[in-house]
């Protein structure tokens, strides 16, 4: 193997682009458009540069020739997508907090919600920090947080944060619901990251393992990647999953509109399952 560090020699041709891209598709769903060939070139660069390797054609021949999947794995970690931050689209946590105050009011104690792409663990606590303000004594809940990438996922489960990454939380949610570490570092408290799993899901392959039923689910900015086919096999997953009155919720600049099935448009962005 070439040194570690080497420069790359050549620039991604169009073949080897076209090649990544559909060894991406059909592994994760994620349709790469050709306007992403530079994107693309630098991420696996940073990758091909710590591995020795100086071409792109030979790291598509590693890809292919990996047997464990683990390079699989490092591609898919460098292609994803992981823009998020805490209550991002604030009006929907709005929602899951009424709602849920809505659904104890009427004795519901258990409660399980998903976050479909939690990336580096933001969103799905934030869901915590929400619920927990509420309160949650006296029930069970449990927030599963998903993602392709088993590296963001990793910074997910660590639940520390720069100073400016929790600046979105409102001041009184912060001062309860993060630790200071350092000048620099704030952490989670304890009281959210349990009621929070991570697990990593390729939303490409359905069924899910999940079984159901789900109060809410949260899969926000990330079926704009995918092809109309997947998005509809995906939202009939999300409904098979969903209990009679639970909800959907999607990015505001996204639309369910002719594949929502059994899903009703409550608002833009938010759909509810038809009751029993």
């Amino acid at each position: 193997m070439a040194a570690a560090g080497r420069e790359i020699q050549q620039e991604l041709d169009e073949a080897t682009f076209v090649a990544i891209r559909r060894i991406v598709f059909e592994q994760s769903g994620i349709s790469l458009k050709g306007d992403k060939r530079t994107l693309v070139a630098a991420r696996l660069g940073k990758r091909m540069r710590r591995l020795g390797i100086p071409t792109y054609r030979a790291y598509l021949q590693r890809l292919r020739d990996c047997r464990t999947g683990a390079e699989l794995t490092f591609l898919l970690d460098a292609i994803s997508t992981n823009v998020t931050s805490f209550f991002r689209e604030a009006d929907h946590f709005d929602l899951l907090r009424c709602a849920y105050g809505e659904w104890r009011g009427k004795g519901q104690t258990r409660f399980r919600i998903w976050c479909a792409a939690s990336s580096s663990g933001e969103e799905p606590y934030s869901m915590g920090i929400t619920l927990h303000d509420v309160g949650v004594r006296g029930c069970d809940v449990k927030i599963l947080g998903t993602d392709i990438s088993t590296e963001i996922l990793r910074k997910a489960m660590r639940a520390r944060y720069a100073k400016k990454s929790i600046e979105p939380v409102p001041v009184l949610l912060r001062d309860r619901y993060f630790k200071r570490l350092a000048p620099d570092e704030y952490e989670v408290t304890p009281a959210v990251r349990d009621m929070v799993v991570f697990r990593q899901t390729n939303l490409s392959k359905l069924p899910t393992p999940l079984k159901g039923p789900l109060d809410v689910v949260f899969c926000r900015n990330v079926m704009i990647y995918f092809e109309d086919a997947l998005r509809r096999r995906l939202v009939e997953e999300f409904e098979r999953l969903l209990k009679p009155e639970g909800y959907l919720v999607v990015g505001h600049s996204e639309s369910l509109v002719g594949m929502q099935g059994g899903l009703k448009m409550v608002r833009p962005s938010v759909y509810r399952k038809g009751g029993a």
